[in-house]
């Protein structure tokens, strides 16, 4: 089994090993050795995993109830908060309770975002079943819902105390839903490993995931010590974001997914960056070389125009302009500052 330790405003501990689900009562009572715990889960991984975690905390006599909502990104808002606030209220939560969250991202964030905000704030657990929670968004702390301007504009910051990666839970995802979860792990070789990158490339990846997500939650980690609330370094996990958010925004959130629309993101301004002369000649062809081993597009018609419109809407823009990332080789990143002036010549480059 392997285990990271993430040293940032609260310093916590990521398990990664197969079948590990089954014991999730023993590493949560040896962090939260007393109060009630509220499983938040979705419909589909409750289907698989719900009565397995329920089992393991009863077990080692954890008191657990469990709230379940409908999968998918539409259920991440405020309808389903205020649920879950209704839930923790009315089965008694104190402050002395905590959450786990049992799924993927959708889950992740929203029964994060509530444990943050839930009597200003409790304790939570996370325990990822998709690739992307566990390469990336069940790491650092960041939580939030969706609103009708934009993606994860509502959240907070708040650290989970444990990190539970069961990788045999991949086996239930099915091929698009796993080469979904993808574009994270390439994003991090991207950004900060070659040694990814290239284990990617060309090894069998479903034979080695126990060692792919330790050395994703392993970067992933190092960057949140390095800069846990986003103000520079932690930047640098957003390659491909900008891009990718606007795309899913100009679909409503509708028949592109997230890693999908990231995967665009990466390959469009890594094209463009090497079109520019800021990134190494040849990059780009090999990022689309493994994106496409890995099931991703590269590509999308969805006209340039609107998607500058809707890039203006995330995050990263910014009273004085836009940062984006830009990969100048594999392994080495860099935040670039931009005016909209910029960002939209380079863009519709």
């Amino acid at each position: 089994m392997e285990k990271i330790t993430v040293n940032a405003s609260t310093t916590y501990d990521i398990f990664i090993d197969k079948n590990i689900l089954d014991k999730a009562g023993e590493f949560i009572k040896s962090v939260k050795p007393t109060g009630k715990c509220a499983v938040i889960t979705d419909d589909n991984v409750d289907k698989f995993y719900g009565q397995c975690v329920m089992n393991s905390l009863k077990s080692v006599g954890i008191e657990a109830r469990k709230f379940v909502f409908p999968h998918g990104e539409s259920s991440k808002n405020h309808t389903t908060l205020l649920k879950i606030y209704d839930f923790l209220a009315e089965n008694g939560f104190t402050r002395s309770d905590y959450i786990a969250a049992l799924g993927g991202g959708v889950v992740g964030d929203t029964a994060g975002f509530a444990a943050a905000t839930y009597m200003r704030g409790i304790d939570f657990v996370q325990i990822p079943t998709t690739v992307v929670a566990q390469s990336d968004s069940s790491v650092g702390g960041k939580t939030a819902v969706d609103i009708a301007a934009g993606k994860n504009l509502v959240g907070a910051f708040h650290q989970p105390r444990l990190v539970i990666a069961d990788t045999e839970t991949l086996s239930t995802l099915t091929p698009e839903f796993f080469a979904d979860g993808m574009a994270e792990v390439i994003k991090h070789g991207m950004i900060k490993s070659r040694e990814l990158f290239e284990l990617l490339l060309n090894g069998d990846v479903k034979s080695n995931l126990v060692e792919i997500m330790k050395q994703n939650v392993s970067i992933k980690g190092m960057v949140v010590e390095n800069d846990e609330c986003e103000k520079n370094e932690r930047m640098l996990l957003n390659f491909g974001h900008t891009l990718g958010h606007a795309l899913e925004k100009y679909y409503n959130y509708t028949g592109l997914t997230h890693g999908f629309a990231i995967a665009i993101g990466m390959s469009t301004f890594t094209h463009i960056a090497e079109r520019r002369g800021m990134c190494k000649l040849g990059i780009a062809d090999k990022l689309d070389a493994l994106l496409t081993k890995c099931g991703l597009p590269l590509t999308d018609p969805a006209p340039m125009d609107e998607l500058f419109k809707y890039s203006l809407g995330d995050k990263k823009h910014l009273a004085n302009g836009m940062n984006i990332v830009i990969c100048s080789d594999i392994g080495k990143s860099e935040i670039v500052k931009m005016s909209v002036d910029e960002y939209e010549k380079f863009l519709k480059s």
